[in-house]
């Protein structure tokens, strides 16, 4: 039964790979080719890969039988899975389409990374290292995968304010017919980044607080500024700033969009950066 899972979990992870390549082609051919099918389609294929995302999850937690948390290659397809399943659901709530030229992307370079950087015996389900055999565990990366799923989001949406909104005259009217002007209105585009981050920053402190807990757990201390926990402290530092800036000064705008770029690329470099350039106890990771 194990190698029949495998086998599925191998072919899940290429049809992941072929959905998110095909959504990602199809939402920038809709930037050319103005179709609602195409959008539709791009969607689909969007909802392929999260399903082909599941069932490989799925079938590596039977396999291992353990939650599929306890390596590099598990976190990347739980991140894509974060991604991919807020992403749709934002779609879905607020009807932001072209969202999914800047955020599906995402998905495919990391899966492209697995590829790139682990071989075959990386991704081999192992047994799990005594610091993860915690019930924390589960919880820890559950709020991560949902705040940085959600900071995924944010990082889109800043990027087509930071394109749409030199595009407008004074009334937010677009001032060209470029594929950009297809983007909502800059303010539309700047509520919505503030309403996914609201949503994503307690899902951080939360990822940080159960964090602490299962470091206690695992090596008796909740805090011993280990280059994971100092840079995810540094992620919830900025966007803290996001929202205090926004609350209280009424930043909104350009500085506002910056900020939530720079967020993002706090995130992944806590997701990558701390892992292969600063080993520390979350090497495993």
């Amino acid at each position: 039964m194990n190698e029949t899972l495998n086998n599925l979990e191998v072919a899940m992870f290429y049809l992941m790979i072929i959905a998110y390549l095909s959504s990602t082609m199809l939402y920038w051919l809709t930037l050319v080719v103005k179709k609602g099918w195409l959008e539709h389609l791009a969607t689909g294929m969007a909802l392929l890969g999260l399903v082909g995302n599941t069932v490989a999850l799925i079938s590596r937690a039977i396999i291992s039988q353990r939650p599929p948390l306890s390596n590099g290659y598990e976190f990347i397809l739980t991140f894509c899975w974060g991604i991919v399943a807020v992403y749709l659901f934002a779609q879905v709530r607020y009807k932001v389409k072209s969202l999914g030229n800047f955020v599906i992307p995402i998905p495919l370079l990391l899966l492209l990374f697995i590829i790139m950087t682990m071989g075959p015996d990386e991704r081999v389900a192992s047994s799990i290292p005594p610091a993860l055999k915690s019930q924390w565990l589960t919880f820890h990366v559950i709020t991560a995968m949902l705040s940085y799923g959600a900071f995924a989001i944010s990082f889109g949406l800043g990027l087509m304010y930071l394109l749409k909104s030199p595009k407008e005259d004074e009334d937010g009217k677009s001032k060209d017919q470029s594929w950009i002007s297809r983007f909502p209105a800059s303010q539309v585009l700047d509520e919505l980044a503030y309403k996914i981050i609201g949503f994503a920053f307690p899902m951080l402190t939360l990822c940080i607080i159960t964090g602490a807990i299962w470091a206690n757990y695992a090596w008796g201390t909740y805090w011993s500024w280990d280059p994971k926990e100092t840079w995810s402290l540094i992620t919830w530092i900025i966007y803290a700033a996001y929202l205090h800036a926004r609350l209280m000064y009424g930043w909104k705008g350009k500085r506002a969009a910056w900020l939530e770029v720079l967020g993002f690329i706090a995130v992944l470099f806590t997701f990558f950066g701390v892992n292969y350039l600063l080993p520390g106890l979350h090497s495993y990771a």
